[in-house]
């Protein structure tokens, strides 16, 4: 029977386009899907040559029809990486004054709940006692308004050195900018993708943030126009995969986390996040039910090498918070603040992992937010 590991097995013996190494050795083979009778492997390609490119995918190809089944079709998506080894990761972009670490918090499919995970965090993080803003950069979607309770709120304007910049609204002590409050309910906005970028870099460059530890920024989903332009306008720090367990949502999980592991871009993946990952009833407190599968998004996170930041169940409190404005992280008790307070400890621990391995001057290292919980900060 077709496996991955079969597939391992078929290409033991397979050298690096550049001729160094095996490629299972140098953990070269980053993916292995099998979708019928189709095999699509992600491999990584340390030569840019492009004769050594077609040798290498032509290897691969070989030995797998050779030793599995010569009636499969074989896809190769090529990584380009070098096998130096990688030098210390530096922030790239203009840096915000007064935000400690912009996080991006996305998701290759929609309706997998990122927006509804940004606000839960971002008031979570302000009920810790940091200063905390949303950056709502889904153009054509925004819903943040929304679960913040400010669809019938404007920003204000405020000068600042001489300069006129917009002010972020500001709900359960976390500030807000997003395209939804200059646009109606009812009204779509239709803009071609350099309009929408247009838009997005007018609402970095002209809002006064003021100090912050963190601005989380509500991606859309997929991977285009809107994502190029926030990774080359800011110095992000890291980013946050959000998916549920399903096979066709942990496909484009997948993909999400791929872009930001690109060569041209090279943003840290603090994690992952695994919503609707089960149903309890109320009438059964013992029961899980696991109606798109078991620890999906858990195994994309081990298999891609970044961490688990924690699951969230199916709670109906969490939709409906969401519907009136005000997050379900909000409760005094039960198992949503729980599992929100959880998820934002595993984000420090590997957010201050992430920071460490920067020159100091570089970042401010991260010394106290590692082992943090649900108290206020003191100051």
């Amino acid at each position: 029977m077709l496996s991955k590991t079969k597939v391992e097995e078929a290409l033991i013996e397979i050298e690096n386009a550049s001729g160094k190494g095996l490629l299972l050795e140098s953990n070269g083979l980053r993916n292995v899907q099998i979708l019928g009778k189709e095999v699509v492997v992600d491999v990584v390609c340390d030569s840019p040559v492009l004769h050594q490119k077609k040798k290498f995918e032509v290897s691969i190809i070989q030995a797998i029809h050779a030793r599995i089944d010569v009636k499969l079709q074989i896809k190769i998506n090529l990584i380009i990486e070098s096998t130096e080894a990688p030098s210390v990761q530096q922030i790239k972009g203009k840096p915000i004054p007064g935000v400690e670490h912009i996080i991006a918090i996305a998701s290759g499919k929609g309706g997998v709940g990122k927006s509804t995970v940004t606000a839960n965090m971002a008031v979570t993080l302000s009920k810790m006692g940091f200063k905390v803003a949303i950056l709502d950069a889904d153009i054509y979607g925004p819903s943040i308004p929304l679960m913040m309770d400010l669809v019938n709120d404007r920003p204000g304007g405020i000068e600042i050195d001489g300069v006129r910049k917009m002010e972020p609204v500001e709900s359960y002590g976390v500030k807000v900018m997003s395209i939804g409050f200059f646009a109606g309910t009812d009204q779509a906005v239709v803009w071609r993708g350099p309009m929408a970028t247009k838009a997005l870099n007018q609402m970095i460059s002209e809002t006064f943030w003021g100090d912050l530890d963190f601005l989380l920024i509500d991606l859309p989903p997929g991977t285009g126009d809107i994502h190029l332009s926030i990774v080359q306008a800011l110095p992000i720090t890291g980013a946050i995969v959000v998916s549920t367990p399903q096979a066709i949502a942990l496909a484009d999980a997948r993909k999400g986390a791929g872009m930001f592991q690109m060569d041209a871009i090279k943003i840290p993946v603090l994690g992952i996040i695994e919503n609707m990952s089960y149903f309890t009833p109320e009438d059964l407190p013992e029961n899980k039910y696991y109606l798109f599968g078991k620890q999906g998004a858990k195994d994309l996170a081990n298999e891609i090498k970044v961490p688990f930041l924690g699951e969230l169940p199916i709670i109906q409190t969490i939709r409906e918070a969401g519907d009136v404005g005000r997050p379900a992280a909000l409760q005094s008790e039960g198992p949503v603040p729980l599992a929100f307070e959880n998820i934002i400890q595993n984000t420090m621990l590997s957010l201050s992992k992430r920071v460490e391995d920067l020159p100091p001057s570089e970042a401010v290292r991260i010394t106290t937010m590692a082992g943090c919980n649900a108290r206020k900060r003191e100051i």
